[in-house]
C-alpha cells in the first residue's frame, strides 16, 4: 500500500527543476547552429575557398560577383569570399582570446575581493572605480594607440578595460555565497582558503559570468571592427571585416558587396552570439 501512494505521489521540487533544466532553450539550440557554421566556416576556409585572402591581381580588380568569383573582387583584385571567411578566423579568435583574458582576471580578483573583504576589497574596488571613471573607447583606443596597432595590443587594451566587469560580477555573487552554510561548514572543517574559494565557491558563482561572456564576445567583436576600421586593429594584409568595410566604403555606389557583405557577417555573428547567451541564461536560471 505504501508503494501505491509513493507511486501516486506528484514529483518532487528537484526532480521537475532537472526535468525543466534538460529542456534546451530555442534560442540556445539556434545560437549554437549559427555560431556552429560560422566556426566551420573559418576554421574550414582552405575547403570553401581557392583563392589566397591576400594574393593581388590587379588587373581582376573590382570584378562583380560570379561562379569564379562569389562575392567578387576588392580593387586589388583580392577574392572578397575568401577574405570574408579568413577574416572570420581573425575576428572569432581575436574575439574569443581578448574576452577569456579579461574574464580569467576579473574571475580571480573578484573571488580574492569577495572572499577576504576589508582592506583587500576596498583596493579592488577602488581600482574598479578609477577604471570605470574612463569612458571605455576612449581608454581602449588610447590604450591601442600607445602600444601601437595589431592583436597583442588589442589583448592588452581589452585585459585592462574589461576585467573590472567580471571583477564587479563574481565579487557580488562571492559575497552572498559565502554566508551559505556549505561554505561555513568547510570553514568550521578547517579547509584552506584555496579549497574554499576553487572547489567550493567558484562552481557555484560562475554561471553569470560565463552568460555575460557571450555578450561581452558581441561587443568585444564589434570593437575590433571598430578599430579595424579606424586602423588601429589587425594590419593590412590580413583580412579582417573592420579593414574590408573601410576599404570597401569608397565603392558603395558601385560595388556595394564590398562594404556591406562584412557587416552583414558581422550582424549574423553577433546574433548568434546574443542567441548563444540568452539560451544559456534561460537554461542555467535556477527556478
Amino acid at each position: 500500500m505504501a508503494n501505491v501512494k509513493l507511486a501516486t505521489l506528484p514529483p518532487s521540487g528537484a526532480g521537475v527543476i532537472a526535468r525543466r533544466r534538460r529542456r534546451v532553450p530555442a534560442s540556445l539550440i539556434a545560437g549554437a547552429v549559427i555560431v556552429g557554421i560560422l566556426v566551420i566556416l573559418a576554421v574550414g576556409a582552405p575547403l570553401f575557398t581557392k583563392y589566397n585572402p591576400v594574393t593581388q591581381n590587379p588587373d581582376q580588380g573590382l570584378l562583380s560577383p560570379s561562379a569564379k568569383h562569389l562575392l567578387g573582387t576588392d580593387q586589388l583584385g583580392r577574392d572578397v569570399w575568401s577574405r570574408l571567411l579568413y577574416g572570420a578566423r581573425i575576428d572569432l579568435e581575436v574575439g574569443v582570446l581578448a574576452v577569456l583574458f579579461p574574464f580569467l582576471l576579473g574571475t580571480t580578483i573578484g573571488c580574492i575581493a569577495g572572499y577576504f573583504g576589508g582592506w583587500i576589497d576596498a583596493i579592488v574596488m577602488r581600482a574598479v572605480d578609477i577604471v570605470l571613471a574612463f569612458p571605455f573607447f576612449v581608454l581602449l583606443i588610447a590604450l591601442v594607440f600607445v602600444l601601437g596597432p595589431g592583436t597583442k595590443s588589442i589583448y592588452i587594451a581589452m585585459t585592462v578595460t574589461d576585467w573590472v566587469s567580471y571583477t564587479w560580477i563574481i565579487r557580488g555573487e562571492i559575497l552572498a555565497a559565502k554566508r551559505q552554510e556549505y561554505i561555513l561548514a568547510a570553514r568550521a572543517l578547517g579547509y584552506r582558503h584555496s579549497r574554499i574559494i576553487v572547489r567550493h565557491l567558484v562552481p557555484n558563482v560562475i554561471t553569470q559570468a560565463i552568460v555575460y561572456s557571450m555578450s561581452d564576445i558581441v561587443f568585444t567583436i564589434l570593437t575590433i571592427v571598430t578599430l579595424g576600421y579606424l586602423g588601429l586593429g589587425v594590419q593590412p594584409p590580413t583580412p579582417e571585416w573592420g579593414s574590408m568595410i573601410s576599404d570597401g566604403q569608397a565603392f558603395i555606389t558601385t560595388n556595394w558587396q564590398l562594404a556591406t557583405i562584412p557587416g552583414i557577417a558581422v550582424v549574423i555573428t553577433g546574433i548568434g552570439l546574443s542567441l548563444l547567451g540568452d539560451g544559456l541564461a534561460d537554461m542555467l536560471r535556477p527556478e
